[in-house]
């Protein structure tokens, strides 16, 4: 793991760029020892430095967590392939004329999850001791990669996931969940179904799972459930 930059802001956050196996990533640390790591995936068409989620990490750091965050395959600093900009081209062009994208959406998740475990794996192995606990918080399409990931992946104690439906793949991984889940559902989603959310909620196996469905669209997380999330990462 090479590091390339480091800042702290007037918060006393730590952040660090760097590149692992040639996957640029962003680990922002606490004042202090950290109690534990959260693994925070961006969605789709963000990047490890998008507005969101730097806000994230800085509610993380405030509980005295550390986190990393990569840029998932074809974004942020990361070349696309031609099949990634075929996908994003007929994702847009369903989206602009109101077509039901889900099935080119969960294709494509499927594929950015089978690229991206290998490399989340591979950075926590690098990682030093961060705290006593690892936690997980991606939504949308940081859900479709992390659900998989923290199904294979027993550092994985507790999982914060949401603003995503059901696929066979994706109920498949939920069966084999365990850990504490919440599970975030915007009820307004056009781009995630209801009945498909509720129904990838029903499959995690995790005796301690809970569901968080709030009014508004697919970007309308209200801030009580971020604060709630971070109380829920940090334990």
């Amino acid at each position: 793991m090479r590091f390339s930059s480091t800042t702290t802001s007037p918060d006393g956050t730590t952040e660090r760029g760097f590149t692992h196996d040639g996957v640029p990533g962003v680990l922002w640390t606490p004042p202090g020892d950290p109690a534990g790591l959260v693994l925070s995936a961006h969605g789709g068409g963000q990047h490890k430095r998008a507005a969101r989620t730097v806000d994230r990490a800085h509610r993380c750091t405030a509980a005295g967590l550390a986190v990393i965050t990569l840029d998932s395959p074809a974004h942020g600093d990361r070349a696309r392939t031609t099949e990634d900009a075929r996908y994003i081209t007929e994702i847009r062009a369903a989206l602009a004329c109101g077509r039901d994208a889900s099935s080119i959406l969960a294709e494509y998740n499927a594929l950015q999850a089978t690229r991206a475990i290998p490399e989340w794996r591979s950075v926590l192995d690098a990682l030093p001791d961060l705290g006593d606990h690892v936690g997980f918080w991606g939504t949308s399409m940081g859900s479709a990669i992390g659900i998989p990931l923290v199904a294979r992946e027993p550092r994985v104690d507790t999982a914060v996931f949401g603003l995503i439906g059901a696929t066979d793949a994706l109920v498949t991984a939920a069966r084999a969940i365990t850990v504490p889940v919440r599970f975030l559902l915007q009820w307004d989603d056009r781009l995630v179904g209801r009945d498909a959310g509720l129904a990838l909620f029903d499959a995690f196996a995790a005796p301690g799972k809970s569901l968080h469905a709030n009014p508004g669209g697919h970007g309308d997380v209200p801030e009580h459930e971020l604060d709630t999330a971070v109380a829920f990462l940090a334990g």
